[in-house]
């Protein structure tokens, strides 16, 4: 040995390894080579103390308390047999629940789409006032929903005022014809 002072020996009485990397248990402060440094390895006095696991009710999922030496199993047991606040029919919950009110549609959605003008509840296909019927008051809203009503309700022109580009690629003024 050309170092001996590098390094320590793992604490393992049937390992005595020199370990030039020794790593030190958290629990009971002795040093340990890569093979026995876990608890369940070195045998360690101190792991409860470190080594400390709360179990959780698989309904509910709240930690349950365990005091020391008692079974988790049991704990676990008697707190779904009393205390478990676990609600099944919190689990089919339907999330879908917004019907459409659009005769004929049976769509549903997560959250509520409700007109502007008429107040009913609509599926996104149908919640525009074109789109449903809408029996509501006959102003839109805004005045973009008014522009678009009147859009819809005419028929489609071309403005004597609008520009036109012919084949040619020559720009010309509808009104200079």
């Amino acid at each position: 040995m050309e170092l001996p002072w590098l390094g320590e020996h793992c604490s393992e009485r049937s390992c005595k390894q020199l370990d030039f990397l020794p790593l030190k248990c958290d629990a009971c402060g002795e040093v340990f080579c890569k093979d026995h440094i876990r608890y369940d390895d070195h045998k360690c006095s101190s792991a409860y103390k470190k080594n400390v696991q709360v179990p959780v009710c698989p309904l509910c999922n709240t930690p349950i308390p365990v005091q020391k030496g008692e079974i988790p199993d049991i704990v676990v047991g008697t707190h779904i047999d009393k205390d478990c606040k676990y609600n099944p029919a919190q689990q089919k919950q339907k999330i879908f629940t917004n019907k459409c009110l659009k005769p004929g549609c049976k769509r549903k959605e997560m959250m509520k789409v409700v007109c502007e003008q008429c107040g009913g509840n609509f599926c996104i296909k149908h919640r525009h006032p074109l789109d449903h019927d809408c029996k509501g008051s006959s102003q839109p809203i805004s005045k973009a929903g008014y522009a678009a009503l009147m859009r819809a309700s005419q028929p489609s022109f071309k403005s004597p005022g609008a520009i036109g580009v012919p084949s040619n690629g020559n720009r010309q003024h509808n009104r200079c014809r």
